[in-house]
């Protein structure tokens, strides 16, 4: 890492963590040099980064400071905030990340849902765009793994220079700008890395047959079993297409269509990594009722560490979701873009896994025998 990365994350993380709030002055470059133990050149660097991005404001023998993003009397102060579902799972707690943030910095929030249908999704961007009273957009895109059929509109939203700003995953391909190479910014979990970590406990546990059930039609989906499969390669492991299992939002309204499927490519498996608690639950539920027992002849571990990882007689093993935090981060990102167009807002979070006992160690196993 470069050294004034070090000075740039430090900035960021006493912003983010309201620290250092908004018209409050940062440290002067004596101070920062002798923190850090570095050249006045190199902490210059980092605050000069940091205001081209709009973070910071510098004011000629004063100092420089956090940059007041709040929305001014004269502005526009209402967020749209479209996300697939609204009252379970993660989205309560995301949502009032937003809200907190939104609030703070003078905002309002709008807020539509979609059920993940791209109809609705276009139905609710059509009426953003007809009204036109927005000053930008929060949006978590629906079955994201499909191409969107709605190109169009982000592209009438690009011209009419609303910002907008993806939570939880992404379309790619959509520019930010008409003509532009930049992607609309993302923030998210880093689907990938969280996924690869997940299965990397299992093999750790010693587990060497291991089975996925993932969702094709979201995004989140194939990222997560890219980690899959590094995970597996990377330990010098098959991934078997018989172990595998796909299903699409559809599936989790109607499970029966899916349950012999799920058990019969499972039946060989001593661990199965899953898309989510959601799926988690519903796979421990059809492995009892063939009187599987979980961890003790399949472990299960999990995405997003909801209340389902937590309220069952089996607690789920599972890599937290930020929930408040991301929406927080993406609230204050989309603002920040409103204020300086070139401000870069994507942002991933890496998470750690909760270990609550749905995962067993093999090791233990041997050893009982």
């Amino acid at each position: 890492m470069s050294k004034y990365q070090e000075i740039i994350d430090w900035i960021q993380e006493q912003v983010g963590s309201g620290k250092l709030g908004p018209g409050d002055k940062i440290p002067s470059e004596n101070e920062l040099c002798e923190q850090f133990n570095m050249s006045r050149q190199t902490v210059r660097h980092a605050i000069g980064i940091l205001t081209t991005e709009g973070i910071l404001t510098a004011e000629r023998g004063s100092g420089t400071y956090v940059t007041d993003e709040r929305a001014g009397t004269h502005e526009r102060n209402r967020i749209a905030v479209v996300t697939t579902y609204v009252d379970s799972y993660i989205f309560p707690k995301m949502i009032q990340g937003i809200e907190s943030k939104l609030r703070e910095l003078g905002y309002s929030m709008q807020i539509f849902f979609t059920n993940n249908s791209p109809v609705r999704e276009r139905e609710i961007l059509q009426d953003i765009i007809d009204k036109d009273e927005v000053a930008g957009i929060l949006l978590e895109p629906t079955r994201s793994a499909l191409p969107t059929p709605n190109a169009d509109l982000f592209v009438k939203i690009s011209e009419m220079k609303i910002p907008v700003l993806f939570i939880n995953s992404y379309y790619p391909g959509l520019p930010q700008y008409v003509g532009g190479t930049e992607p609309i910014p993302h923030v998210s979990m880093n689907d990938e890395k969280c996924a690869c970590k997940a299965v990397k406990f299992l093999i750790q546990n010693g587990h060497t047959n291991i089975g996925c059930i993932l969702k094709l039609d979201d995004r989140q989906g194939l990222d997560r079993f890219s980690g899959f499969q590094k995970a597996m390669i990377n330990s010098r492991l098959t991934v078997r297409e018989e172990n595998t299992v796909w299903i699409d939002t559809r599936d989790l309204t109607d499970t029966e269509l899916i349950r012999e499927k799920i058990i019969k490519r499972f039946s060989e498996c001593t661990a199965v990594f899953c898309y989510n608690d959601q799926v988690a639950s519903m796979v421990i539920n059809m492995l009892q009722d063939e009187n599987i027992s979980v961890p003790k002849d399949v472990s299960i571990i999990s995405m997003d560490d909801s209340d389902l990882a937590q309220m069952g007689k089996i607690q789920i093993d599972s890599i937290p979701h930020p929930k408040e935090r991301l929406g927080e981060r993406a609230a204050e990102n989309l603002i920040r873009l409103i204020h300086h167009p070139n401000f870069h807002a994507s942002y991933e979070f890496e998470e750690h896994i909760n270990v609550k006992g749905s995962v067993r160690n093999l090791a233990e196993k041997k050893e009982e025998k």
